[in-house]
């Protein structure tokens, strides 16, 4: 059974999205009856549970009276790079780029697509689950690390253990360790381990 497909069957039959309880919820039902355990078809996409957590440590800040986004300075750094939104980054965002919630959501999509397809390609033909591959593009869309990281070799050698392990190690901005990429870091190595409280 095709998990994605079964998700998709409940949001239209519900007439709605899932809330991220519901959502939990099934993926556990989904679990237990051994959907979701097998290795993703290629190629493979970031799922509700890594969208929640990449939501979860990124946040919409800096919301402005009006309802747009404000762009701020790196917290490790105090400078760039400059980010708005869901953690957007890159040319065109610095001080005083502003944001509608609108751009700030077209922009997040565009951006989990590809990094999703980053991580894809560093894993090549891995088994990877969705909760893996949820928490690697996670890890990936905070570091940009993911064809580097030790991480994603002990995951190709298939040793998830070690590769759960490893997502510790990042947890550093502007040479300090930072605690919110310390909880960041533990929520991506629970999903990753197939846990639903990494969400």
């Amino acid at each position: 059974m095709n998990r994605h497909v079964v998700m998709e069957t409940v949001r239209q039959i519900l007439g709605r999205g899932l809330s991220a309880g519901e959502t939990r919820e099934l993926e556990l039902a989904l679990r237990e009856d051994g959907c979701g355990r097998g290795p993703l078809p290629r190629p493979r996409r970031i799922g509700p549970q890594g969208i929640a957590l990449i939501k979860r440590f990124e946040g919409c800040a800096r919301r402005l009276a009006d309802g747009r986004v404000a762009a701020y300075p790196d917290p490790g750094t105090g400078a760039a790079p400059w980010t708005i939104g869901w953690g957007a980054t890159g040319a065109g965002i610095g001080p005083g780029t502003v944001w509608t919630q609108a751009q700030c959501d077209a922009r997040l999509e565009a951006d989990l697509a590809r990094y999703a397809a980053d991580v894809d390609r560093a894993l090549g033909d891995a088994a990877t689950t969705q909760a893996q591959f949820d928490a690697l593009v996670s890890f990936h869309y905070n570091t940009g690390a993911i064809a580097r990281a030790t991480l994603t070799r002990r995951h190709k050698a298939g040793d998830s253990a070690a590769a759960a392990r490893e997502f510790a190690r990042w947890n550093r901005a502007g040479g300090r360790v930072m605690k919110g990429l310390v909880r960041r870091r533990e929520a991506e190595a629970e999903l990753y381990r197939g846990s639903p409280g990494g969400v």
